[in-house]
């Protein structure tokens, strides 16, 4: 006997709902415009029976390649394996930004005096399920990029300055993970004085959707 539509976790229904429309916006079987009003709506509605609707006139199920191919491009880019112990980021009087595709290390240590840092993990290779990064930021301006599908946890101390953690929450990550196993923690401590310290997501949840789909759509035209 299955499980009744109301009695399954809502967060699963939307991630099935939501794979079903990239699937069959990348097959061609609806618009552009109708894809993303429906993600839209997928995204933000919290009942079960409205969401399974999204679909019920869509005909292409999801296959194996469309889960495949939805773990490359979504999932955390964690491979298991040794790191660096320690990683430095020292600016005075200057700025600097750490991104692209980088091998994160076990701690970053970062010193930010008068200066800008930025560091961009949105490409980064993880190989470790907890990492840290330890601040010290004196009149400084810093932003740290995460992507939406980590966790993130903020213990820094402030003193005439801000730490603002705009990462997501883990019920959006698991929009992309429902097994959080091997979801990377980052981990930020130390010290902002006179400082701002923001932590945010360069890339949205829906845009990574879109990028997928549209992804998706021109290997199958």
């Amino acid at each position: 006997m299955s499980v009744t539509l109301e009695d399954r976790p809502i967060e699963t229904v939307r991630s099935e709902v939501i794979d079903q429309l990239i699937m069959n916006y990348s097959h061609g079987e609806i618009s552009f415009e109708a894809f993303e009003r429906r993600l839209d709506q997928a995204m933000e509605l919290a009942n079960h029976q409205d969401l399974v609707e999204l679909t019920n006139d869509l005909s292409l199920a999801v296959d194996k390649a469309f889960v495949e191919s939805k773990k490359q491009d979504l999932s955390p880019n964690y491979v298991a394996g040794e790191a660096e112990e320690l990683d430095y980021m020292v600016n005075v009087f200057s700025g600097s930004t750490r991104g692209g595709v980088w091998k994160v290390a076990k701690e970053t240590r970062y010193f930010s005096v008068f200066s800008g840092t930025d560091i961009d993990f949105t490409d980064a290779q993880f190989s470790q399920e907890v990492v840290r990064i330890k601040i010290f930021s004196l009149f400084s301006g810093d932003t740290i990029y995460v992507p939406e599908n980590i966790n993130v946890i903020s213990k820094a101390f402030c003193i005439f300055g801000s730490i603002d953690n705009l990462a997501p929450s883990q019920t959006r990550s698991s929009l992309v993970n429902k097994n959080s196993a091997n979801r990377p923690t980052i981990i930020i401590e130390g010290f902002a004085i006179f400082s701002g310290v923001s932590i945010k997501v360069k890339r949205s949840m829906k845009e990574r959707f879109v990028g997928l789909a549209d992804s998706l759509k021109n290997m199958f035209s």
